[in-house]
């Protein structure tokens, strides 16, 4: 693969975390629902851009596409898990605020 390509899918996927780090910003304007500070953005947008990282990582190390697809898997999950306690504490760690 050239690094063209490696370079434009690493690109495409930071314009996915920027789009998604938009979601909450654009809602701030439309309801109060939605209260995000500075710190909120620059987390997510840590954990984002690590799991874009490891994305990239995973997608240049590993040739089979079922691999590749099992490890991104996993990735996500565990972005998604980490979402969740920083969100509402479902596992009631200290870093939820517990």
């Amino acid at each position: 693969m050239t690094t063209t390509v490696s370079n434009r899918r690493l690109r495409t996927l930071f314009t996915v975390v920027g789009l998604l780090l938009m979601i909450p910003l654009i809602a701030m304007g439309f309801t109060n629902e939605v209260r995000w500070g500075l710190f909120d953005f620059i987390i997510a947008g840590i954990l984002l851009s690590g799991t874009a990282l490891a994305i990239e990582f995973i997608l240049r190390k590993f040739k089979s596409k079922t691999q590749r697809v099992i490890v991104c898997g996993i990735v996500l999950v565990l972005l998604l898990l980490v979402w969740a306690e920083l969100a509402v504490g479902i596992f009631g760690t200290p870093f939820a605020g517990n």
